[in-house]
């Protein structure tokens, strides 16, 4: 699969100087930058729906701490 990629000189810059320092290609320092995003925001999310099912689940102890 192929893609091109337009950068700026700032974002070059910042990818080789990535790819020198991980001793990487820039298109894999693109591709685990990518793939760590979509893990993060997957975490996020997971996160997220729990706090919503516990906040359901707990509601009436909550509200009875809350009213103390």
């Amino acid at each position: 699969m192929s893609l091109t990629l337009r950068t700026d000189e700032a974002l070059d810059s910042a990818l080789a100087e990535l790819a020198e320092i991980e001793g990487i290609s820039r298109q894999e320092v693109i591709r685990r930058a990518v793939l760590d995003r979509l893990d993060r925001s997957s975490h996020g999310s997971a996160v997220e729906e729990a706090t919503s099912r516990m906040l359901l689940e707990w509601a009436d102890v909550l509200d009875r701490l809350g009213s103390v």
